[in-house]
């Protein structure tokens, strides 16, 4: 498998993941349109749901660096690394991003900003120091790839629309299946049972929906990270650069200080250091098992 054929692999991977998100919200729509009887609920929930993300998605750099405590670099501070970073951004054709450093021995990188004008990559100390200039650089450039590839735009909209499905879902239960009740006694009518169904429906589709949402999202996420490996092992002709940082951050014994759940997701490897063997662990998972990731990098050509 080249890495054309394994970047388009994924991209279609994603695509199909997307298209299963908006057939659920769909459903959700319909469904649950018949029970409220009221589309106005439904144009609420979408503002409100959209105005958080936007909101999020403008600042996430500046809060992601707050909470990371990352100071920012520049040229003469750090020339080697500077360098570096400018070569591949040449190279991929990308505006460089700001670069800043954690101070912390545990190995681990991000990439945020709502653009690639305003992107910002983050490499903890500990990385810098450990790797080589060949694993360093495969690093950096599977964080310029999720720059390229627009990958916080997409994990916005994942953040839209799984806070449309929960908002949703909590309406219904605050209104929606209370509501119909009232409706048929107010209206003494008999629930028929095409009503019934959808009653039903819509009660299961409450309950299951928001965690379906939060699965699609993580799969896309996990999904992301392969293509941002391969896209990056594209950008240096170099695979086994990323594949040999990622088992020396694979074995690497410290704990990343200041990561926390909220973050976790942005990192190259799960900072938390969570165990990812077993279905329902690797389900929930941000990222997908990094001795997969290792394999697909060795198995495919330059």
């Amino acid at each position: 498998m080249t890495l054309y054929t394994q970047v388009d692999k994924n991209i279609r991977k994603t695509w199909i993941l997307i298209i299963l998100f908006l057939t659920l919200i769909i459903a959700l729509g319909y469904i649950f349109g018949r029970v409220f009887e009221n589309p106005g609920i439904l144009f609420f929930a979408v503002a409100f749901s959209i105005l958080m993300s936007f909101a999020s998605y403008w600042w996430s750099d500046k809060i992601v660096l707050f909470m990371s405590g990352a100071h920012e670099i520049d040229q003469e501070s750090n020339k080697s690394l500077y360098r570096l970073v400018e070569n591949l951004c040449i190279t991929a054709g990308l505006p460089l991003p700001k670069i800043y450093i954690i101070d912390d021995e545990a190995m681990n990188a991000f990439a945020t900003g709502r653009d690639p004008k305003h992107a910002v990559i983050a490499l903890t100390s500990g990385l810098v120091k450990k790797l080589n200039k060949l694993e360093l650089e495969g690093v950096i450039a599977h964080e310029l790839a999720h720059i390229g590839n627009r990958d916080m735009l997409l994990s916005t909209v994942l953040v839209i629309l799984v806070g449309f499905v929960t908002l949703l879902a909590d309406w219904f239960w605050r209104f929606g299946f209370f509501g119909f009740g009232e409706k048929r006694r107010d209206r003494r009518e008999e629930t028929t049972q095409f009503e019934m169904l959808v009653l039903l429906l819509a009660i299961a589709l409450s309950v299951v929906a928001p965690l379906v949402a939060i699965l699609i999202q993580l799969a896309v996420s996990r999904s992301r990270e392969f293509i941002a490996d391969a896209t990056g092992a594209l950008l240096t002709r170099y695979p086994e650069g990323l594949a040999s940082a990622l088992e020396k951050i694979a074995s690497d014994p410290h704990v990343l200080r200041v990561a926390n759940k909220a973050t976790a997701h942005l990192y190259i490897n799960n900072p938390l250091k969570e165990k990812e063997h077993g279905f329902l662990v690797r389900l929930f998972s941000t990222h997908p098992p990094i001795e997969e990731r290792i394999k697909a990098l060795r198995g495919i050509e330059v």
